[in-house]
């Protein structure tokens, strides 16, 4: 394929101007149609591709080989199995799906099929993690801590199932955790979960969480944090000679969101990269899941008030 990659857009929340704008400046993949089932949602976005309220006429219509699939987590499963049944590439934000059952069919299906399935974790894509990754060849890491910490209605805006358990699969270890998770696994190796504990709110929703993992012979923790009073997002590297090392992902991007523009713009690279030459790159959509879960099943009682 020398011609640039055909992309189509399924859904048009929050997140999707990420996605937009970056693929307005890919010169090896080009926008071809987006879809979203609310039609003012869509006449907002009217412009020189065409527009669809049905995810099924885009696959059928929209002559793309690959879509990426940002709308809400309670369908992720559905429409990336169309596109898969039908040969086309999927580009799927995390989480994969909403639960590890969903995630190994999907995952089932694009091997059957040969259909590459890229789970999208914008952070790895990230300037300062990238220099902390490369910091740490080499090194060997006691103890690795990744925060994560927002408070979530501000970060959903005006896509409000964020906030609703069913549709989200969850609260903070469910939304922010995929993300944390797999930023564990790109700087020390596959994890397991060893202790979670989380505190929900008057509704049951988890809002925080201290997350215990181990990757071979390192701990790593994740704090998760959705009522927190601003944002912080670092990751911080305990070294067994003594040293610290970090990476603040939001540094040199004061603006509200603005880190996601660059990181975004790496995840259509190495999207486009799976497609054309087989990488093995947005893999680990499965394993965050299992994590998530593990999370959630080794959940221990907090004494102290629930959040909201």
């Amino acid at each position: 394929m020398t011609r640039p990659l055909r992309v189509g857009v399924v859904g048009l929340g929050v997140i999707s101007r990420f996605y937009l704008r970056a693929l307005e400046g890919s010169s090896t993949a080009r926008l071809v149609a987006v879809c979203d089932r609310d039609p003012a949602v869509l006449a907002a976005h009217a412009g020189p591709v065409p527009g669809y309220t049905d995810h099924l006429r885009l696959l059928e219509e929209g002559g793309v080989d690959a879509v990426v699939v940002t709308a809400p987590n309670d369908v992720h499963a559905r429409v990336c199995s169309d596109a898969l049944a039908r040969g086309v590439a999927v580009c799927v934000e995390k989480p994969l799906a909403l639960n590890v059952a969903e995630g190994e069919a999907l995952s089932a299906l694009a091997r059957e099929r040969g259909v590459p399935l890229f789970t999208a974790f914008h952070r790895r894509y990230n300037a300062e993690v990238a220099r902390l990754r490369a910091a740490l060849a080499g090194a060997r890491v006691a103890e690795l801590t990744v925060r994560y910490l927002e408070r979530i209605e501000e970060h959903a805006g005006t896509d409000t199932w964020y906030l609703d358990a069913r549709r989200c699969g969850g609260g903070c270890v469910a939304d922010n955790g995929p993300n944390a998770f797999d930023l564990v696994d790109l700087l020390l190796g596959p994890a397991e979960a060893v202790s979670a504990r989380i505190v929900r709110d008057g509704g049951g929703t988890d809002r925080r969480a201290d997350i215990a993992l181990r990757a071979g012979g390192a701990r790593a923790r994740v704090l998760l944090d959705w009522s927190y009073a601003g944002e912080r997002k670092d990751v911080e590297a305990r070294l067994a000679d003594g040293r610290t090392l970090t990476a603040d992902m939001l540094a040199g991007h004061p603006g509200f969101k603005d880190s996601l523009w660059h990181e975004y713009d790496g995840i259509i690279d190495a999207f486009e990269r799976r497609v054309r030459c087989g990488s093995e790159e947005g893999a680990g959509g499965l394993a965050a899941l299992r994590l998530v879960e593990e999370a959630y099943r080794l959940e221990e009682p907090v004494a102290e008030e629930v959040v909201g």
